[in-house]
């Protein structure tokens, strides 16, 4: 199975059943991931270094306004899209299997969580998971500390507080924030 095979089965099926092939692919493809993330972690890289090795972790071109303060962790890698532009902060941690993808100009704070991935709620069945992809707009700002959960789109331009869950989708051009999050306002 290759990284592309496995999206797709994941982006049409939606599931992994425990110790399938495809969730054996996945454990296998991970150890990938944990090597490359722990070079970009553990040394010191140059900007252009630095993207060099996002684009072995996502297997994608990375453009050159992309910037990356390290460290950075992704349990994949090859389903993760990031767009022109887009800066991302020490800390951030992404569970991109279900699939993330970062809009043209966004800004990601310290220490984000993006979680593709949910467990089957039967105890008997806990190792299956089911994934949902994260969609992050173009020109969206996320805070410290936050966390988007499976299957949520955040619209353009949107802001998202520090410290939030985000549960929901986003509305473009609105700030969002709390513990789940919230509507703030709209910005004009």
């Amino acid at each position: 199975m290759t990284s592309q095979e496995y999206n797709e089965y994941v982006a049409v099926h939606g599931t992994v059943i425990n110790d399938s092939p495809e969730h054996r692919f996945m454990h296998k493809a991970s150890q990938e991931a944990i090597r490359i993330t722990m070079e970009i972690n553990n040394s010191y890289h140059t900007p252009d270094e630095l993207r060099g090795l996002l684009a072995q972790l996502t297997g994608m071109e990375i453009d050159s306004s992309v910037g990356l303060f390290p460290p950075i962790y992704s349990d994949y890698g090859k389903n993760l899209h990031i767009g022109k532009n887009v800066f991302i902060n020490m800390g951030c941690k992404f569970q991109d299997q279900g699939g993330i993808f970062i809009g043209n100009g966004s800004l990601i704070g310290h220490n984000c969580v993006m979680a593709t991935i949910n467990h089957d709620p039967d105890p008997a069945k806990r190792g299956s998971m089911t994934f949902r992809p994260i969609h992050i707009g173009k020109d969206v700002w996320i805070g410290a500390n936050v966390t988007i959960t499976p299957g949520v789109t955040i619209g353009d331009g949107a802001i998202i507080a520090a410290g939030a869950v985000v549960t929901k989708d986003v509305e473009a051009r609105t700030v969002v924030g709390g513990v789940p999050a919230i509507i703030i306002k709209h910005i004009d």
